[in-house]
């Protein structure tokens, strides 16, 4: 991302694929965007077969609940510092070993998804504050439904989303949380997209800064990003 609060419109790329608005939840949209590679490994040792098939993006959209925002209530941190500090290098390998990519071609690709300047984020019962080195600002949210993402290979996604009621200029008016889950549950980690236009950010695919709870040490990280 290019410094996402440098400048909160700041988009991802275009890529193919289609956007489809929930039902009942949001207006019809038809832009053309792709799925990124999403193929983080994390441990699901105990998940069933139907959350395994949710978690890999196949659900049928009567599965799909509203969630609140103390779905995510924490403290999260970023990842992108241990990307940045080779700390995360263990799980570009193993990427590598599973996938059709380098290593290095691995760590560039993540290098442009995990970008932020936001290294922590709180997120209460309606509130969520972004904090960056130069400081930190607050904005309250409500619910504002939900879409659905339907990917070129035919799986599809969830993005949960949140309006600001209230709170700093700075705090962008959307934020949309991606985390594998369509119901409600509490997240162990997310992708978060956020700015001002709310149909603008359904578009951004390539840059999805992603959130571990603030508790856990990069080692541990390693290892939730590794682990069947």
């Amino acid at each position: 991302m290019q410094s996402r609060f440098g400048s909160l419109a700041g988009a991802c790329a275009l890529v193919a694929s289609f956007l489809v608005a929930a039902p009942a939840q949001a207006q019809e949209a038809k832009d053309t965007v792709t799925k990124h590679d999403h193929s983080h490994a994390h441990s699901h040792d105990h998940a069933s077969d139907a959350e395994r098939q949710i978690y890999k993006g196949y659900f049928e959209d009567s599965q799909i609940q509203p969630r609140l925002l103390t779905d995510w209530q924490g403290e999260w941190q970023s990842v992108y510092p241990y990307l940045q500090d080779g700390t995360l290098d263990p799980v570009m390998a193993h990427k590598a070993d599973h996938g059709s990519k380098t290593a290095e071609e691995y760590k560039a690709y993540y290098e442009a998804g995990y970008r932020t300047d936001v290294d922590r984020i709180v997120i209460g019962a309606d509130s969520v504050t972004f904090q960056m080195e130069t400081g930190a600002f607050e904005g309250q949210y409500a619910a504002d439904g939900f879409e659905i993402l339907t990917y070129e290979k035919g799986n599809r996604g969830v993005r949960f989303i949140f309006k600001k009621t209230a709170g700093d200029d700075k705090a962008p008016a959307f934020i949309q949380f991606s985390d594998h889950r369509i119901a409600p549950s509490k997240s162990d980690h997310y992708h978060l997209y956020w700015g001002d236009d709310r149909q603008e950010i359904l578009k951004e695919l390539t840059n999805w800064p992603t959130y571990y709870p603030a508790a856990l040490s990069g080692d541990e990280i390693v290892h939730e990003m590794t682990a069947h």
